[in-house]
Formats: structure tokens, sequence, C-alpha cells
């Protein structure tokens, strides 16, 4: 049973373990105004707001594609579409600024682009900012309109504040109540499972070895919607505070960093790495759209050991470690650590073993003098995925490089580091000779596949050339803005 606030009103419904969002909405509810258009989370046409109570009890809205969130992570939250914004004739400033602005033409990707707004406005009411062009590009990005062009759009995003902020009554008058998930004794023989401790994790995972772990839902929720793929039982791991934090430590061997929770959203990473990592945090801007960094998790990303996932080659190149977890034999909590290089074996194929998941991921701080460039090639610049990846982390001691290490996805069946290009480069000064022993090293280092993003030799090619660019980055000292961090190019 689904048990949350809907526009305003308690909402209980049934569903299916794989039931999204969107399905419940429009074929259980009969709530029509989120549309559906591409069912992968590209589009942004069923983007939604869904609302939890921050630290301060104040409720906190963030954008979502419906399409792929799973619907039973609405229990105990509130969820706001566009068939409830307006109050009887009195617009929403979000949507009373698309109208006045002439913002849409079909109208059908626009109930998407009015949630965005209306999670734009609510954040700007409860933190006040300037609404710069790339906080427009980024409440925005994950919206598309063949119809517009984006010019009246933007316009009423800056707009909004001059229209009377007729906002619903419910969103300042319903109070924030606990989720009946947490004050409910957890059903191990449920089909879709929301433990909110380890302890409850390990009975789940002992019970049920073979459940589906979901966190964000933004690729195992595409099996549904591409494949029409069917969930006997989901293991729900958001609502577990120790996924949910990022800690300071320092490891055995002295490395300071941070362990960060499997269930931590992309957005709540974010200042993490922008203060210590801008070429990472930058990353997540290409990695997908604001609704996808909502929901979307760092150890989801890792988990699916997809070999073109973007953000593996990174934490390849920082030498992140894993933390895993899982039953023990007197029905306790068993946990072990690995490097994440131990992690891929094979493709899709990882170190987890059954009824185990990841706990959280060290992200060692960044040791005095390193540097970390990463360049993504993609056949479009935003919301696609890799064709080719490079992380290269190192530092200068002496005239000569330390610490190399060169990770790449798209490469081979799994994320992988280039362990004979880093030898070629370590202990080297970065010039043409020691970066042409690294380019030839390549060859030994990987044998990738030609698929639809890519031939093999176009990826033996751009990871050399990737190798060469470091080559001039580091010859002109060039110290690059988190723009131009990014490489883009088309893939032929």
């Amino acid at each position: 049973m689904i048990d949350f606030m809907l526009n305003g009103q308690p909402c209980r419904s049934e569903a299916s373990p794989e039931t999204s969002v969107l399905e419940l909405l429009r074929e259980t509810l009969a709530v029509t105004g989120t549309k559906e258009g591409c069912a992968s989370g590209d589009c942004g046409a069923c983007t939604v707001a869904i609302g939890e109570p921050g630290p301060d009890g104040e409720l906190r809205y963030h954008s979502a594609n419906a399409c792929i969130t799973p619907a039973h992570q609405l229990n105990g939250r509130y969820l706001v579409t566009v068939d409830g914004l307006a109050q009887g004739e009195a617009l929403h400033p979000a949507q009373a600024a698309m109208v006045e602005c002439h913002g849409s033409q079909c109208g059908f990707c626009t109930p998407g682009i009015v949630m965005s707004l209306f999670t734009l406005h609510e954040q700007q009411r409860q933190a006040p900012a300037p609404l710069t062009p790339q906080r427009l590009e980024a409440a925005l990005g994950g919206n598309l309109c063949r119809c517009t062009g984006y010019r009246p759009i933007r316009n009423a995003a800056l707009s909004m504040n001059a229209h009377p902020d007729n906002r619903p009554l419910w969103l300042d008058a319903a109070a924030p109540r606990d989720s009946e998930v947490s004050e409910q004794r957890l059903d191990l023989d449920a089909a879709f499972l929301q433990p909110t401790t380890l302890a409850e994790l390990t009975d789940c995972l002992a019970r049920h070895p073979k459940a589906r772990l979901v966190a964000g839902g933004t690729d195992l929720w595409l099996e549904t919607t591409q494949r029409l793929a069917r969930f006997e039982r989901v293991i729900d791991v958001t609502r577990m505070a120790e996924l949910n934090v990022i800690e300071e430590a320092t490891l055995e061997d002295g490395r300071e960093g941070w362990w960060i929770g499997a269930a931590v959203s992309y957005t709540r990473l974010e200042p993490l790495l922008e203060e210590h990592y801008d070429a990472f945090a930058h990353l997540l801007h290409r990695l997908g759209s604001q609704q996808v960094r909502n929901r979307g998790t760092l150890g989801g990303n890792v988990a699916n050991a997809s070999p073109i996932g973007d953000t593996p080659p990174v934490l390849l190149s920082l030498g992140s470690r894993l933390r895993l977890v899982g039953p023990n034999d007197d029905h306790g909590v068993r946990e072990r650590e690995l490097p994440l290089e131990d992690f891929f074996l094979d493709y899709k194929r990882t170190a987890l073993r059954e009824g185990e998941a990841i706990r959280a991921l060290f992200l060692p701080r960044p040791i005095e003098g390193q540097t970390l460039k990463v360049w993504k090639l993609s056949k479009r610049r935003e919301d696609d995925i890799s064709a080719v990846l490079g992380a290269f982390a190192w530092r200068m001691e002496g005239g000569v490089m330390r610490d190399v290490r060169l990770a790449f996805g798209g490469m081979a069946a799994i994320p992988k580091r280039a362990a004979r290009a880093e030898a070629a480069l370590e202990g080297q000064a970065p010039d043409a000779a020691a970066f042409l022993a690294a380019r030839e090293a390549l060859a030994e280092d990987f044998q990738p596949m030609s698929d639809v993003r890519g031939s093999a030799e176009y990826r033996r090619l751009s990871a050399a050339n990737l190798l060469e660019r470091l080559r001039l980055v580091i010859a002109q000292a060039e110290s690059d803005s988190p723009r131009e961090v990014m490489l883009h190019a088309y893939a032929h």
C-alpha cells in the first residue's frame, strides 16, 4: 500500500512493485495532467515535484521524472503535479508566466516545464538567489520542447516573481508527517521492501538475495519502461539513514576523504565535488538533467557496472574504495571493503556476493599538488551516454609526473585503468616522448569494441587523442574553468 499526499490531499493506493509514479497517476488515479513522452527520463514531459521535510521541518521539493520514479517511493511523501497548481481561475506564477510569455504551443511538454518552474519557484522562496543563466540551464535542462524554442520559456522563468504569488494554500498548510514506512513493522514478504536500518536491509537480503535493489531508479526503471520487465520483489534503500550520509574519514593507510552513502543523490554530492573536484562536479551536469541528478546516486552508477557509466572511471582515477554489506550466518550484518578496481570483474559482473549491497564509496581528499581532468566524448553534448570517457589524475614533483592514474570508460567490458600507459608516464617529464609511449601503451591496455556509439578504431584514436590533450594541458599550464573541463566531440 502506498500512502502519500497528492496535491494536498491524502491518497492511498495499491500498485505492483515495478509501477512508476507516472503509471500510478494516469492509469490508477486518473490524474492525467502529467504526460508521457520518452518513458526514459530524457524529455521531461512527465516532470513532477516530490516534497520531503528538510532539517528545519519545512518541505523541500525536488523535480523528478515520473516515468522512471518508483511509485512506492512516494510512501509518506508529498507529490505535486500540474493538476494541483491552479486555484480556480488563479494560476500559479509558473503557469501565469508561461501564458504571458507564450511559452507553450502544442502543450504536450508544457506540464513538465511548468513543474520544473514550480520547483525553481519554491527553491527561490526558501533560499533566494540570483537566477543566473547557469541556474536556469540546470532547472530547465531536463525539459525538451520541439515547438516553441526556449527563449519564451526562459523569459517565463525570469518573470515568475512579477506575478501574484497564487500558491496553493495546502503547500504551507500541510504539516510534515513521518513516513508510514518508519511507523510500521517491516514486512519481509512484501513485494516492495523499504528497510530503514542496516539490520533490516540485511534481513531483506538474507530472505530475498535475488531481489532488485533501487535508489534513484534512473537506470533500473528503464527495464520496466523499455523492456516491459516485471519485478517480483524490490528493495528500496533510500529510507536508510546509514546510506544517506557523507562522513569524513581516514583510512588505515592514512588517506583522508569521505565515505559517501550509496543512496546519496548527485544533487546532494555536488557541493562537496564543487569544493574539491570541480572537474568531477562539472561531469555531473553532462551525466544527466536536474531531474536525474535529484534521484540518481553514485552507488547506483557503480553497482550498475556499465562499461560506459560516467562516474566509475573518475573514481578509479582517484583510488576509491567500496564498503559492502550483507547478512552473516548469525542473521547479523557483515561488512567488507575492497578497492574499486577489484569490484568490476567482467561485463555487468561485479565482486558483489549473493545477498550483498554497496553501503558506501570512499572519495579520497585531493593530495597536495594533485590535478584531476575529466573529458567525455558523446554524440550529444547534453544528456547523452559516453562513447569514451577519460579521467586522469596526477601530480607534478620535481618536473616529473607522480601518482599517475589514468582510467577510461567505453574502452573495455568494464571501466578500467590504463596500467601500461600509467607506467609509461610515471616518473617521466610530461614531454612528447613520454606521452607517445603512453599512447602506444594504450593499444596493449585496451581492445575496444564497435557499437552504435563508435567504432573500435574511433575509440582507440579518441583515447589516444585525450592523452595528447592531457600533454598539451600540462605543457601550457592551463587552468581550466568548469566549462572547459569537459570535451565534447561528435562520433562518426
